[in-house]
């Protein structure tokens, strides 16, 4: 009978651990140098086994934005105060790809000294989530967002706000913010116009509306790229991937594909290092 009773409790305690719900673990930055945050529920850091980058050396006509962004990181990488960052300006001239070899090299330098952590911009709204998981933390974090804007006030700008700077507690302090746009101020000029049209205090408005990019305390600016870096950035391209061309004949190819493409900027530029590898058969 005792048996019969024991093998009872048992399968009750069983039943009850099954309807229990579960203690969810706290994600972790071990085991990859980079992650992509997903909020869930459950929220997790998914790792990611290798980062799609570009080597600092190759990214050209950037050499000031370059020392300005590396210095940041390495400091930070190593304990030292660093600021936040906002890289702004012209489309495809190597903003997040300069966030990418930036990260590397610090990690280079102080080996698994920092995280990067890709957040996505629909998931801004759970940073402050973000945030707390890695205030416990020992490594270091950089969070980033690519392409960050706003159309309106809503509540991601609000939870931006208030974490880059504000609120109680404050950013943690092995955490930095890195995040690029094409607006200087996060938002289009036609939204903080109509701000100005329409607010009972004009310039408060406005204010208002620019104060969230006045947060980052570094402001690092790209614009177009002339015609010689254009050269200079397929020159180091082609010299990377060791291209059997000569240069009179790749600079004339070169110009004809930014023509199609409107325009030049890095990513022009490494669109058609990848066209001219696979018409000459080198695998990149």
């Amino acid at each position: 009978m005792s048996s019969l009773n024991d093998a009872l409790l048992l399968r009750i305690a069983e039943a009850l651990e099954r309807m229990a719900p579960r203690q969810e673990e706290t994600p972790s930055l071990t085991g990859a140098d980079a992650f992509v945050w997903h909020p869930g529920p459950p929220a997790r850091l998914a790792p990611v086994p290798r980062v799609s980058r570009v080597d600092l050396v190759l990214l050209k006509g950037i050499d000031r934005q370059k020392e300005i962004l590396l210095t940041n990181t390495l400091r930070f990488a190593q304990g030292f105060p660093a600021n936040n960052a906002m890289l702004w300006g012209a489309r495809g001239t190597g903003k997040s790809s300069l966030v990418k070899a930036a990260h590397a090299e610090a990690n280079a330098a102080y080996p698994g000294s920092l995280a990067l952590i890709e957040i996505q911009r629909e998931d801004i709204s759970t940073l402050p989530e973000l945030l707390n998981i890695l205030r416990g933390q020992e490594r270091r974090a950089l969070v980033f967002c690519d392409d960050l804007s706003f159309e309106r006030e809503d509540a991601d700008y609000k939870a931006l706000k208030s974490v880059l700077d504000g609120g109680i507690e404050g950013r943690p302090a092995n955490v930095l913010f890195y995040a690029t746009s094409n607006r200087r101020h996060l938002m289009p000029r036609d939204m903080m116009e109509n701000e100005r049209s329409t607010a009972i205090n004009p310039g408060e408005a406005v204010e208002e509306k620019v104060s969230l990019s006045d947060r980052f305390g570094l402001w690092v600016g790209f614009h177009n790229t002339d015609q010689e870096t254009f050269f200079a950035m397929i020159d180091g391209y082609a010299a990377a991937l060791s291209l059997p061309i000569g240069q009179e004949e790749l600079h004339r190819a070169a110009v004809e594909w930014s023509v199609t493409r409107g325009g030049r900027s890095g990513r022009v530029a490494w669109q058609f290092i990848q066209e001219m590898a696979g018409r000459l058969g080198v695998k990149g």
